[in-house]
């Protein structure tokens, strides 16, 4: 069980930093924008890897922790709920531009997630 919470969680983590290092370049894509549009898209932008490293860091703190089983399958679960809801976020959004990783990101995050349920079975 926590092998696989940890792996979840490391892709998981990886997936947020690789998110945020090219942020500037994406917002030269949008270029000319407003300064506004621009601190909105970078909010947005860095908010996803803000959530995948929080997800990664609870998963890694309830499994190092080690408390109480069922707690611990239901932070897995509940992890596991976000990351889809994102990778379905971004199947219905960026993955539906010719961006290559934005079509790998549903995938990651789908895989980080069926990785986190195995875990909270076993």
């Amino acid at each position: 069980m926590e092998v696989l919470a940890y792996i979840a969680a490391a892709l998981t983590g990886l997936w947020g930093v690789s998110h945020a290092i090219p942020t500037r370049r994406v917002l030269a894509g949008f270029a000319p924008i407003s300064t506004d549009n621009r601190r909105v898209l970078v909010q947005e932008w860095l908010a996803e890897a803000l959530t995948m490293w929080g997800v990664a860091v609870l998963v890694i703190v309830v499994t190092a922790v080690g408390g109480d089983a069922e707690v611990t399958r239901w932070v897995y679960r509940v992890a596991a709920g976000l990351l889809v809801a994102l990778a379905v976020l971004t199947t219905f959004t960026g993955a539906r531009t010719p961006v290559i990783w934005f079509k790998i990101c549903p995938v990651l995050l789908a895989t980080s997630a069926t990785l986190l349920l195995l875990a909270s079975t076993l």
